[in-house]
């Protein structure tokens, strides 16, 4: 049985709404000025934690995707994010992979939301999901996606209540009792390069963290070096 909407911008019910006619206005309407400036990029848009519903705006796009996601986040405590992937990886008409951040999954929040996903789906969850670190054995602290190769967000904004500043209490302005946001940022974009080159790097990311979790099985040990052609990534080993 197909689980009921969540919320008006969670369509993850709803086949008939995909990512193939997305245009960026689509989200001007989480704004707080409900619309973008008539010099806004057409391909590009930056959103605020605190000021934007970003919240929304993640479920909105991501709700939508019908044909792939490849993603990695650093951190991952959002319930209804959370429940969203677990529907699409249980799609077999949607390719996915996801990467998280080994420090990060181990906290207690994320180990009990992961926990649930094992027991929900253990096959798909272990298909798809995937929990490593970088190259060099730093934090993977990339935190955005690509959906269906149309679609990409990035920026610094945790999957979490404060992280995304969720708006609470059936409230749609900022505020509201219990009501946290963090200093963040989150990029929506559409133009065809950065989209290539992304989902390109999601892909390599994802890799190097499953061929970890094979090598911690076997006991061999993984090179540290990134493969060649990849970009390399400073991080720091403070969640941020």
């Amino acid at each position: 049985m197909p689980r009921k909407k969540v919320s008006p911008s969670n369509v993850i019910s709803d086949v008939t709404q995909t990512l193939q006619t997305f245009d960026l206005l689509d989200l001007q309407q989480y704004t707080r000025e409900k619309a973008y400036s008539t010099t806004a990029s057409k391909d590009f848009h930056l959103f605020y934690v605190g000021r934007d519903d970003v919240h929304d705006i993640l479920k909105y796009v991501l709700s939508r995707a019908s044909v792939s996601l490849y993603m990695n986040m650093f951190g991952f405590d959002d319930p209804e994010l959370n429940d969203i992937l677990m529907q699409q990886a249980r799609d077999p008409s949607i390719t996915m992979m996801i990467t998280l951040d080994k420090s990060q999954a181990a906290g207690v929040h994320e180990k009990k939301l992961l926990d649930s996903d094992i027991a929900r789906d253990p096959v798909k969850y272990n298909t798809y999901f995937v929990i490593g670190q970088s190259a060099s054995h730093q934090i993977s602290h990339t935190k955005g996606f690509v959906a269906d190769g149309k679609v990409g967000g990035e920026g610094s904004t945790n999957w979490s209540a404060s992280g995304e500043g969720t708006f609470v209490g059936g409230r749609n302005a900022l505020g509201g009792l219990g009501y946290k946001a963090q200093n963040n940022t989150q990029t929506i974009f559409t133009d065809p390069d950065t989209i290539n080159r992304f989902q390109t790097e999601l892909i390599a990311e994802h890799m190097i963290a499953k061929a970890q979790g094979a090598a911690a099985t076997t006991g061999t040990p993984t090179a540290r070096a990134r493969p060649m052609g990849a970009t390399n990534r400073a991080a720091s080993s403070k969640r941020t």
